[in-house]
């Protein structure tokens, strides 16, 4: 599952307002769960286990193509599922994913101990969870419904956009005003997805409309987030807030698939028994699914906040290009355009961030 995406950093495990959420692969882009860099010699200590059988430099780049492999594989998989193969059940889909996220994350942090667990330690903190959880499914099944009708390039291009999202909702919420070089730097950004929408030949209104809902409802999850879990007892590492997001996230989306989507399980265990392939593209679509957050931490860990930050400028140039070449989905030059200036205005906002960042401390 999936949510495209602000490129700009987590501080600890404190979600503030240009941050992302753990997420679950959507569709639109994945969350960039960006945990704190560790000091050098954690880092160093992480690849005492691996370094015995590659070097430091070996485990890397291993990390980093695994990071690739799952956010741009389980955007292929949801197209193709969605799209192509005909199994038409988004919210079903990304229930299956929510639930890959709890076990996997269950089975990471109680018995693999890759994070220390963390526990709610109040009604109050479950409740905000709760409240996440919620937004978290809207973005997602809206990310999800737009691999329909969307190709997947047009889909990074729209979910580039979630800067502008943040910084719009940031000031509705909370008042928060940013520099006139960050604003500035949003323009591109908007002019890109307008210039890539009026060129697109496979552009389909309603796919438009939720991929934007989707964009936005990712932006509006990290400001909420920023406001709900700010004090120092209720911070939760990305990994735990995910273990516990996603079976909330599952139990929010079961009573939609059920009206909605009607008896899904039944049609599901009819494809299966016709052909057994989809148990496979179903299981291996939410096994992904767990791996996109698995590979952002990984990431982060290995190297630093700011590797993860320049990967996900990259990333969704990188998925636009793989999905044209494997669904040979139609480009126009103008389109391509767009989706460039829209990168380029990504890149400038995360950097007029920073230089922000810099002159306010």
């Amino acid at each position: 599952m999936v949510e495209a995406q602000t490129w700009t950093t987590r501080r600890m495990s404190n979600p503030r307002l240009d941050a992302n959420s753990p997420t679950v692969a959507t569709t639109a882009d994945q969350v960039l769960d960006i945990p704190a860099t560790p000091p050098g010699d954690v880092r160093n200590n992480a690849y005492s286990a691996a370094g015995s059988y590659f070097s430091p430099t070996i485990l890397t780049a291993m990390i980093i193509a695994s990071w690739y492999f799952s956010n741009i594989g389980v955007l292929l998989l949801n197209k193709y599922l969605l799209s192509f193969y005909g199994y038409r059940y988004p919210i079903f889909l990304t229930m299956l994913h929510m639930i890959s996220c709890a076990c996997y994350s269950y089975v990471a942090i109680k018995f693999l101990e890759i994070v220390p667990l963390q526990h709610i330690l109040s009604r109050r903190q479950f409740l905000k969870i709760f409240a996440l959880s919620a937004i978290f499914c809207f973005s997602v099944v809206c990310g999800n419904t737009s691999l329909r009708y969307l190709p997947v390039s047009f889909n990074q291009a729209i979910g580039a956009t979630t800067p502008f999202f943040t910084a719009i909702f940031a000031f509705l919420i909370t008042c928060k005003k940013e520099s006139a070089e960050v604003y500035c730097a949003l323009l591109p950004v908007v002019f890109g997805i307008v210039l890539a929408s009026n060129s697109e030949p496979l552009f389909h209104l309603f796919g438009f409309l939720v991929c934007v809902g989707s964009t936005a409802g990712r932006a509006l999850k990290s400001v909420v987030q920023g406001i709900l879990l700010t004090s120092e007892a209720e911070k939760l590492h990305s990994m735990n807030l995910l273990l516990y997001m996603a079976p909330m996230a599952a139990l929010i989306l079961l009573p939609f698939t059920l009206y909605i989507e009607g008896n899904v399980a039944a049609v599901t265990i009819e494809k299966a028994r016709g052909d057994p392939f989809v148990v496979f593209l179903l299981l291996g679509n939410a096994t992904v699914a767990y791996l996109v957050n698995l590979t952002n931490f990984l990431v982060t860990k290995h190297t630093s906040a700011l590797t993860l930050q320049v990967l996900g400028n990259a990333k969704a140039a990188v998925a636009a290009v793989v999905s044209v070449l494997i669904f040979r989905n139609p480009v126009t030059v103008m389109g391509m355009t767009g989706f460039a200036v829209t990168i380029m205005g990504v890149v400038l906002y995360s950097e007029a961030k920073k230089r922000s960042k810099v002159t306010t401390h």
